[in-house]
């Protein structure tokens, strides 16, 4: 245990002075942050819908880069060689080395935790199990470090093995883009990653309902660190004149590509895989239905009524709304030219390959079937969608539909009544429903996340506003 103790202190002395190790531990994951923050800095909540994968690209630079770095260079250092000397088994040094670069890589998950609060986000709802799903998380990843330690002969050959590992989890592994918008395919690969679940296990921790909600990933980061630690344990090197090429005893990385291939599986199995769309109520919520649109009891309905003289119709919502209730919209909105919300200007043209896409959607709106519903505001609730979605998945075609939209909707109502709904809707962005797709316009794609598109109708309807009264110049 002494021994034990002296490595860990050691080690993380060496590892203050291994300055690429310092740059994929801590400054690479403050960069993701950063430019996580600049991208959905609009969000109600910043950062908060993003920490898991936030938390899991400051684990994998730890520990799919950091780890093995330091191994390498240590051992080609010969520093390794004068550990084998000693009478220290060789357990104690991996599992050392395992709980030094645990600490690490818990401090910079805590230190990108600390500045995204220090942004303006909420606490985790699950503390403990954070702690316990990050745990899990840094287990599989260390892993995988060892793993790729074993592999390199030097340290530029371990750059190489870690993007072959941490390039795919980002793209297609469910790390930096959300799996709702990867393809069917490419959710199917992503069950063989454990980025996936990695992101999964510490989102539920995040804001959602915690362990329970994540113990098939919990499992899958067990099983794939498991066989990796036991992998790289026994493949460890002390030397670098050691080749792993000419090195016998390969059979022990099957547990490893075993280990990814049985969770994929066992996901597929267990239906894990693709990522179900939100359900989207057909109604609007309790706060915004009219009482005219209250169903009537079955009770009531058998009885013949008396004859009476309908009700005088009740004022529309949006009658109420003032210049001041206008004028008090928070236009602090994100750029037109930006990549949320973003608003062509009149005079811009679309590309050529997306000409025909842009009439087609404006030539389509009149008869579309959302836009003529009864209710003014959710009718115009689901022409803000049309914007809003492709914004939502980013689409090419996503600054040209926002000024189909205002043109449609300048065209069907009066400019006095048009601002009051619009502000109605910016006031109240959590009422009626939002769609999640508008396939039937031609635009293809789910947004998948029904909070990001309300996100986006809420910018577009005050975007409308400021240029309808004048504060937007056109």
């Amino acid at each position: 245990m002494k021994a034990l103790i002296e490595h860990l202190r050691l080690s993380l002395r060496l590892h203050a002075r291994n300055r690429m190790a310092l740059l994929y531990g801590y400054l690479f994951p403050l960069i993701f942050l950063v430019a996580f923050w600049v991208l959905y800095r609009h969000e109600k909540i910043p950062l908060l819908r993003h920490m898991g994968e936030l938390l899991t690209v400051s684990v994998l630079g730890g520990a799919c880069f950091g780890l093995p770095t330091t191994l390498v260079s240590e051992r080609e250092r010969g520093v390794w060689r004068r550990y084998r000397l000693t009478p220290v088994p060789t357990w104690a040094i991996v599992t050392s080395t395992v709980v030094v670069r645990y600490l690490l890589v818990l401090s910079a998950g805590l230190l990108q935790l600390g500045l995204a609060l220090a942004l303006g986000m909420t606490l985790p709802l699950h503390p403990l199990g954070l702690l316990v799903s990050f745990t899990l998380v840094a287990f599989a990843f260390i892993g995988l470090g060892l793993v790729i330690a074993t592999l390199a002969d030097n340290v530029p050959a371990v750059q190489a093995l870690g993007q072959c590992i941490f390039l795919p989890m980002l793209i297609i592994g469910g790390v930096a883009v959300p799996l709702i918008s990867l393809p069917i395919w490419a959710q199917h690969v992503s069950a063989f990653f454990p980025g996936r679940y990695a992101v999964q296990s510490l989102q539920e921790a995040v804001n959602g309902v915690g362990l329970p909600g994540a113990r098939f990933s919990l499992l899958a980061l067990a099983i794939i660190g498991g066989a990796s630690c036991v992998a790289g344990a026994k493949l460890f090197r002390w030397d670098s004149g050691q080749r792993f090429g000419a090195r016998a005893g390969k059979v022990w990385l099957v547990p490893v590509f075993a280990a990814w291939l049985a969770v994929g599986i066992l996901a597929e199995q267990r239906g894990k895989v693709l990522v179900p769309p939100a359900a989207v109520s057909p109604a609007a919520d309790a706060t915004s239905a009219s009482p005219a649109e209250t169903p009537m009891p079955a009770a009531t309905m058998d009885a013949a009524p008396a004859p009476q003289l309908p009700p005088p119709k009740p004022p529309p919502r949006w009658a109420g709304i003032t210049a001041a209730d206008i004028a008090s919209l928070d236009y602090n909105l994100p750029p037109d030219h930006g990549i949320v919300a973003p608003f062509a200007p009149p005079d811009e043209e679309p590309y050529d390959f997306l000409i025909d896409q842009v009439a087609s959607v404006r030539d389509q709106l009149p008869l579309w079937g959302p836009a003529n519903e009864e209710d003014e505001i959710q009718a115009v609730r689901n022409l803000l969608c049309v914007a809003a979605v492709p914004d939502a998945i980013q689409l090419p075609v996503e600054r040209y539909l926002p000024r189909v939209v205002l043109e449609y909707l300048t065209a069907s109502y009066p400019k006095d009544e048009l601002l009051k709904i619009l502000t109605y809707i910016a006031q109240h962005p959590e009422g009626g429903y939002v769609l999640e797709h508008v396939e039937d316009l031609g635009i293809e794609g789910q947004a998948g996340d029904p909070m990001t598109v309300r996100e986006r109708v809420y910018f577009y309807a005050i975007k409308m506003v400021a240029r309808l009264d004048g504060r937007i110049a056109e």
